[in-house]
């Protein structure tokens, strides 16, 4: 199981530090989890994550149940055991793949069966089964099993998920009653405030170790996403963790701690460490360009690093034009070990209750990366010069 207390509360905002505690280790938080989708985070080694300061990463019970099977990985003693991972795991349900991989399920009451994006072959995934599959792998944090609308969807369709997340959690705890890992539900209902706030006050009727918020950075625009995260959150109970599932580019790790999250996860600063776009303090660095081929300075002046601190901007344009594995590794290295430094320093800054103030020196940092200005813009804050009449007292 696990133990969860909030340490300190930003007076300014419902940013809020507090500790995790696992059979697996204690993790501070706000945290972020690496995604080990089949257990690695792709080209990394456990020691590698240890080393950025990770102690909590996400695994895919879906993919792990497909390859190499859960039964085997039982049979090695657990996803700790068999992956060498000392650290704590959660593991995801697989509600997500039902949206990626819509054109292969068929979703009932009774749970979804779908054709295995590997061979074809059919398979059944009911909240029983589920369960069966999270607590033999062995996780120290499971997630029930939820159907996730996709965006846009009709009121409809959004409610029909929401009736079935809230019908298959309560069937998700009954099939785990006997458990040694800690089971989070899931918020659901899109972007229809109504339904989100009846799934919220559902599934914490229901009594989790911790809440999630699901079927959010779908594709909807950022103010209604983190509309629905200021909803939810008022429903959640403080004494427990919030978990949103699936969000993060930096900019959303700040504003979803704004808001009250506690836990994130994303394949982003993975996945676009191998495709050459590194983040900084100041903006991103599409290290393919031709403007770094003599440039001779780290990826990011401010970062500590091993990558920062031994490679310069050149070598690593040579590696990824050349398409060197070690690029790619070192790449998602210093992504990683960024995503963890600006962890830190969001918990930091809430201990000294100045959140505001380091979401405003956040953006000005990147006031010239036109993205990060986008979407500064887009949510209400109005750059170098602070917040918004929007933004004031609302986060």
């Amino acid at each position: 199981m696990i133990d969860f207390s909030v340490n300190h509360q930003d007076a300014c905002c419902e940013g809020r530090a507090g500790t995790l505690t696992t059979s697996h280790g204690v993790i501070d938080t706000p945290a972020f989890m690496p995604v080990g989708t089949l257990g690695p985070v792709k080209g990394l080694e456990p020691d590698d994550l240890q080393a950025c300061g990770f102690g909590l990463m996400l695994n895919n019970a879906y993919h792990l149940y497909l390859r190499p099977g859960h039964e085997l990985i039982a049979e090695m003693g657990g996803l700790h055991q068999f992956t060498g991972w000392p650290g704590a795991i959660l593991t995801d349900s697989g509600g997500f793949q039902l949206v990626s991989l819509s054109d292969l399920r068929k979703i009932t009451d009774d749970g979804v069966t779908f054709k295995s994006h590997l061979d074809g072959s059919l398979h059944q995934f009911t909240p029983e089964r589920c369960m069966q599959i999270q607590m033999a792998l062995g996780a120290d944090i499971m997630m029930v099993l939820d159907e996730c609308p996709p965006h846009p969807c009709t009121f409809d369709e959004a409610n029909t998920a929401m009736r079935r997340t809230t019908q298959w959690a309560r069937r998700c705890k009954s099939a785990a009653e006997r458990r040694s890992q800690a089971l989070f539900g899931i918020v659901q209902g899109a972007l229809h405030p109504e339904l989100r706030r009846q799934s919220a006050q559902e599934i914490v009727g229901l009594g989790f170790d911790g809440y999630a918020l699901g079927g959010l950075s779908l594709g909807e625009d950022k103010p209604a996403m983190f509309a629905m995260i200021e909803l939810s959150v008022k429903e959640l109970p403080k004494t427990r963790p919030r978990y949103l599932m699936g969000v993060g580019l930096p900019e959303d790790l700040v504003e979803g701690v704004m808001r009250g999250v506690d836990l994130f996860d994303c394949v982003i600063p993975s996945r676009h460490g191998r495709t050459g776009w590194l983040f900084t303090t100041t903006g991103r660095v599409l290290i393919k360009q031709a403007q770094y081929a003599r440039d001779e300075s780290p990826i990011d002046t401010q970062c500590s690093c091993p990558v920062c601190q031994r490679f310069s901007r050149a070598y690593l344009r040579h590696l990824f034009i050349s398409n060197e594995m070690l690029g790619m590794r070192l790449n998602t290295l210093h992504n990683l070990w960024y995503y963890r430094m600006l962890m830190t320093q969001l918990r930091r800054a809430i201990e000294e209750d100045g959140l505001r103030v380091f979401r405003e020196e956040f953006y000005e940092r990147r006031k010239d990366c036109p993205r990060s200005q986008a979407y500064a813009e887009e949510v209400g804050v109005a750059g170098s010069s602070g917040f918004s009449n929007k933004e004031q007292g609302t986060a």
